[in-house]
């Protein structure tokens, strides 16, 4: 399974939602990075992104976007394929 990265912050819905559906689909492990605690990794977020909003989800080295792109991967089906290439 390709590894999940995800910029969240503390008082986020969609970042919980976000990892309430990759559960779902078998995702154990997300390595999250919380850019409301350090500047540093928001810019980073920025930069790899092009985004200013949370969350922003990575699996392998695709950018996937935020929670709606997330779900809409899923309704499509595209979602597993992403995660088990």
């Amino acid at each position: 399974m390709q590894p999940v990265t995800m910029y969240t912050g503390l008082f986020c819905p969609y970042c919980s939602m976000a990892k309430k559906l990759l559960a779902t689909v078998g995702v154990t492990e997300i390595k999250e990075i919380r850019v409301d605690q350090n500047p540093a990794d928001f810019a980073e977020m920025q930069q790899l992104s092009g985004q200013r909003s949370i969350p922003q989800i990575f699996i392998g080295d695709t950018h996937v976007g935020g929670f709606t792109d997330l779900y809409a991967l899923h309704q499509k089906g595209e979602l597993e394929h992403l995660l088990n290439p």
